[in-house]
């Protein structure tokens, strides 16, 4: 027994001596001293148990942590946690599931969310591949096609110069009419007129069970498919010969406007599944599935029920969505790891490389926003011409393309095209009209956690999305809003000002290797120094990657 528990006991002895003496020397025949010491013996008697049930509990976590069963998440207390107290009631469909719940993050609700239909009638003529998309790739590669070629999807048309196996493929089949060039003569656009009718490069069939590793990566590569999958840290076409430690895609998106997986997976059960199998076959680890458990909408089953993954519940706000909250969650990423993430939609085209024996780049892309006159959903293929998806569509003309959400996306314009990993063209109204007073005028349509602002006081009413920064950039200050909103073990101020004073060794134990651009997009939106935080996030990646 401790000298504390020890010391304790003896203190209440000799409070109960003298408490004893004192009502023997008092009044006897009002028997108000005894009752008096009756109860201090009965609280004596529950302060000891409540001493040797707090030694027991503290004896149970530390052989927990010991043996690394704490590590699992579950509570060896006797008692339970605040967070088991005061936690969110779960939907029937996470009983007996392992669920994460996050405390932190921010939804933004915004006007223009795409109705759940296809409309099929709209159809993109121009396509592009860009090889500024591909994070690492060299801004000169080698380009195989000439403008007026014919290609077929699945046709070779670029590789990078450092590493020529990795072969960059068309997303659909027609004449090649563009090949723009950016700053210092680098190729930005492989631009393709397609055909009416899809031709498609036939390929080999594929014995999955039957063959070696090193056989299904060189067919990936030869089919066009491995540019798909991105590996963390850095978010690059991963080495051929590498072999990651686990495999990680997040099955629902939480950014403002982000389309329904639910609804875009509809169809592709098939190609899904069969993603997944191949995705086995490449890491000697576990390919792990994120899933939504907020509780708004059980997950498809083609989610819930896939077979040969890992998965794992995840409820919460923004950005309990993002794969790299989930890695975090799941297995961190530590020093020398490597990971590979992948889209739904990209799991489902390698599967189809597969059941159709085809490059087949078909996507569901949500066209979402305020100025659009009928947010919806269209089918098209990787890489479709923006001004083709919203002809017709626009609700004024003073508005600005976003590939992918508000957050994270990048400023396209109509003759641009969307970039290969987005699924969602955003929307919005340009914001370039003076405010008087700026913020001092009362505002509900601006989206804050800033409670100066009435919109923060009711963040369920939708507001009309626009461009407008509210202010201007000033000083870096310290305010822990981006720590309120990012639910991981990070500080990513401390990470962000270590990077601009290029401290390497502050850099990679303040856990650089976990993140990307979008994880710290919400991070950006609630900065009072309107500091660029993804800019400098990939300034501090690309410094590390350089240093090898």
């Amino acid at each position: 027994m401790s000298n504390t528990t020890s010391k304790a006991i003896f203190t209440i002895v000799a409070m109960l001596s003298a408490d004893a003496a004192w009502a023997q020397a008092g009044n006897g025949s009002s028997g108000y001293g005894t009752y008096f010491v009756y109860g201090l013996i009965a609280v004596a008697v529950l302060v000891f148990f409540m001493i040797i049930l707090q030694v027991a509990d503290n004896l149970l976590v530390i052989e927990a942590k010991q043996s690394g069963a704490a590590n699992t998440g579950a509570n060896f207390s006797l008692f339970p946690s605040w967070k088991e107290l005061f936690a969110p009631r779960l939907p029937e469909y996470l009983e007996g599931k392992p669920v994460t719940i996050l405390r932190r993050g921010h939804d933004i609700n915004l006007e223009g969310e795409a109705e759940q239909v296809i409309d099929e009638s709209v159809k993109a003529k121009t396509f592009a591949v860009q090889p500024p998309n591909f994070t690492g790739l060299s801004p000169i590669p080698k380009v195989l096609v000439e403008v007026g070629d014919e290609v077929k999807a699945g046709d070779h048309l670029f590789f990078d110069k450092k590493r020529p196996e990795i072969l960059h493929v068309a997303p659909v089949s027609g004449e090649v009419i563009a090949v723009n060039r950016g700053a210092k003569r680098s190729i930005s656009e492989v631009v393709i007129l397609a055909d009416k009718e899809m031709k498609y490069r036939e390929m080999k069939a594929f014995d999955l069970d039957g063959s070696s590793r090193e056989e299904l990566v060189s067919y990936l590569l030869d089919a066009g498919v491995w540019p798909l999958i991105r590996q963390r840290p850095y978010d690059v076409i991963p080495e051929p010969d590498a072999t990651p430690r686990d495999i990680f895609i997040s099955t629902f998106d939480t950014a403002p406007l982000a389309p329904n997986l639910n609804f875009v997976i509809r169809g592709q059960e098939e190609a899904f599944q069969k993603g997944l199998d191949v995705l086995n076959k490449l890491t000697d680890g576990t390919v792990y599935l994120g899933l939504d458990g907020r509780g708004k909408e059980e997950p498809h089953a083609a989610f819930a029920e896939a077979k040969g993954a890992e998965k794992h519940y995840f409820h919460g706000k923004h950005p309990a969505g993002n794969v790299g909250v989930q890695i975090h969650h799941i297995k961190p990423i530590s020093a020398g790891d490597k990971v590979w993430t992948l889209g739904v939609q990209d799991v489902a085209t390698i599967g189809r490389l597969f059941t159709e024996r085809r490059f087949n780049a078909q996507r569901v892309v949500a066209l979402a926003g305020a100025e659009l006159r009928q947010p919806r959903y269209v089918r098209t293929c990787i890489g479709a011409n923006i001004g083709d998806l919203v002809k017709d569509n626009l609700a004024n003309d003073h508005v600005r393309f976003i590939s992918g959400d508000v957050l994270s996306g990048k400023t396209k314009t109509a003759e641009s095209f969307l970039n290969i990993f987005d699924d969602q063209l955003t929307v919005v109204l340009e914001g370039d009209d003076y405010e008087m007073f700026g913020w001092l005028i009362p505002s509900m349509n601006t989206p804050s956690i800033s409670p100066t602002l009435p919109s923060a006081l009711f963040p369920k009413i939708k507001k009309r999305a626009e461009t407008n920064t509210h202010g201007e950039k000033r000083a870096f200050v310290v305010t822990g809003s981006y720590e309120s909103v990012l639910p991981m073990d990070i500080y990513p101020q401390e990470l962000m000002k270590s990077i601009l004073i290029g401290d390497f060794e502050k850099i990679e134990g303040m856990g650089i290797y976990e993140l990307s651009e979008e994880d710290v997009a919400l991070c950006e939106f609630v900065c009072v120094s309107k500091q660029p935080v993804q800019q400098i996030l990939r300034q501090g990646l690309d410094m590390m990657r350089e240093q090898g």
